[in-house]
């Protein structure tokens, strides 16, 4: 019997280069489910108004209906600007686009959050291109959840086209030296990031899991979908592990209910 064919919309930032090539190689695995991405200007990351602008939520809903054409089972933001806007403006994002086009939805920074909380993380180790006061923002913020970053490194970058320019083994050696805090989990926070395929290798040297932010929308899509996401483990350990039911909450926010194991 033919499988059903699963459709994935992913809104995108403008000059992001490296989201689209890693979620499809990560969905190479799965041959019955397919990538569909819209894009809204995002050109630079700081606190700055014209930058934080970008982010005016009808931007975002004129390029998820575009997605809704396609008729997409699942709409996932892969970015990150919740983790210096505030966690709540995903969760209302999430409410606003399922109003708008009837299709659940989801993010990568949500998605982040639930994977950190059903693993219990308190210590975290935060990688980023970022300049100073948006790593600031980013870390005061997982402070209010709870969340210790006890080690951070960022590269002091804004334009969001050179985030994708920044080598693998520039990476992987940020990602080493936070290690050396011993957190519960790391994460490299920026979706412009060459950084998901990283993950694995990380977590087989350090024994430390490794949750990238474009692997983390695709992780909560494809659970909403309760599709088995085990073919993807070599992407990192949060792979690895079959859903039991359907989460009870679109987007991503966590709940007694959700039915994730680790």
């Amino acid at each position: 019997m033919q499988t059903k064919r699963i459709r994935l919309g992913i809104l995108t930032p403008s000059s992001n280069t490296a989201l689209e090539p890693l979620t499809c190689a990560m969905l190479s695995a799965l041959p019955h489910v397919s990538a569909h991405f819209a894009r809204f200007t995002v050109t630079e990351i700081s606190l700055r108004d014209a930058a934080l602008g970008q982010f005016d939520v009808s931007r975002i809903l004129e390029a998820a209906r575009q997605l809704a054409d396609a008729r997409v089972d699942v709409i996932g933001w892969s970015g990150t600007s919740a983790g210096w806007l505030g966690f709540e403006r995903d969760e209302a994002l999430c409410r606003q686009l399922t109003q708008a086009t009837g299709i659940p939805a989801t993010t990568s920074v949500l998605a982040l959050n639930e994977i950190l909380a059903k693993t219990g993380v308190r210590r975290l180790g935060i990688v980023s291109p970022y300049i100073d006061d948006v790593q600031t923002r980013i870390i005061r913020n997982y402070e209010r959840l709870g969340i210790e970053c006890v080690a951070e490194r960022h590269l002091g970058l804004s334009e969001n086209f050179a985030f994708a320019e920044v080598p693998d083994d520039v990476l992987a050696e940020m990602m080493r030296e936070a290690a050396f805090a011993r957190p519960d989990a790391m994460t490299t926070f920026c979706t412009n990031l060459h950084a998901a395929h990283l993950a694995q290798p990380f977590e087989r040297e350090t024994d430390i899991p490794a949750y990238d932010t474009v692997a983390t929308v695709v992780w909560k899509a494809l659970r909403m979908l309760d599709v088995d996401t085990s073919p993807l483990s070599s992407w990192g350990r949060m792979f690895d592990v079959t859903p039991r039911r359907r989460s009870s909450f679109a987007s991503g926010i966590p709940s007694a209910t959700s039915g994730i194991a680790f």
